[in-house]
C-alpha cells in the first residue's frame, strides 16, 4: 500500500517528467542508447563483443569503411499501457545506437567474421602482416667510394696518427713560445 501512495503522488510524476526531460535533451533524438562493448587482442585477432540483449541479427548492421568500424541497429519498445497494465518503473532502454570503432592498419576488412549468440554480437577481425621496413643499399660512385676509404683503416693506425698531430701540434707551440720570448729580449 505504501508503494501505491508513493507512485501516484505529486513528487513522483514530477521526478518521472524530470528524468524523461534529461532523456530528451541528453540522447541524440531522445530513444538512443549505447550497448556495452569489450575489445580484446591477441596475436592473431582482434575480437569486439557487443552486449545487443533483445534483438535479432537482422536488426544489426555492421559496416567496415576506409578503415573505420560501424555497427548499428534499433532495438524497439515493446511497451503497452492499458487499463488494467500500467507502468511504474522503467529502466530498460530502447532506441537506435551507433557504435565506431578505429581499426588499426593492415587489418583486411574482407576478412571480418561476426557471430551472433544468446544477445551478444561476437566480431573476430583477424591482423594482416604488416610490411616490414626494407632496407635500402645505396650504390657508391667514384667519389662517394673515395670519401668510403677516408674513415677506414685500423685502429692502431688512426691512434699513431692522432699522437702524430699531438707532436706536431705541441712543437709549433713550442716554436711560437720561443719567437715569443726572443723578441721580448
Amino acid at each position: 500500500m505504501l508503494y501505491s501512495l508513493t507512485t501516484s503522488s505529486p513528487i513522483f510524476g514530477l521526478r518521472r517528467e524530470i528524468d524523461r526531460l534529461f532523456e530528451d535533451t541528453f540522447a541524440r533524438d531522445g530513444n538512443a542508447w549505447t550497448p556495452a562493448v569489450d575489445i580484446k587482442e591477441n596475436d592473431t585477432e582482434i575480437r569486439v563483443e557487443l552486449e545487443l540483449p533483445g534483438l535479432k541479427p537482422e536488426e544489426v548492421e555492421i559496416t567496415a569503411d576506409n578503415g573505420v568500424l560501424t555497427i548499428r541497429g534499433e532495438k524497439r519498445t515493446e511497451r503497452k499501457e492499458g487499463q488494467d497494465d500500467r507502468y511504474h518503473v522503467i529502466e530498460r532502454t530502447y532506441g537506435s545506437f551507433m557504435r565506431t570503432f578505429q581499426l588499426p592498419q593492415g587489418i583486411d576488412e574482407d576478412q571480418i567474421n561476426a557471430d551472433f549468440e544468446n544477445g551478444v554480437l561476437s566480431l573476430r577481425i583477424p591482423k594482416a602482416a604488416l610490411p616490414q621496413p626494407k632496407r635500402i643499399q645505396i650504390g657508391a660512385t667514384g667519389q662517394q667510394k673515395q670519401q668510403a676509404q677516408v674513415g677506414t683503416g685500423n685502429a692502431a693506425s688512426q691512434q699513431s696518427t692522432s699522437k702524430n698531430s699531438k707532436t706536431s701540434t705541441m712543437s709549433q707551440r713550442d716554436r711560437e713560445s720561443e719567437k715569443m720570448s726572443a723578441q721580448s729580449r
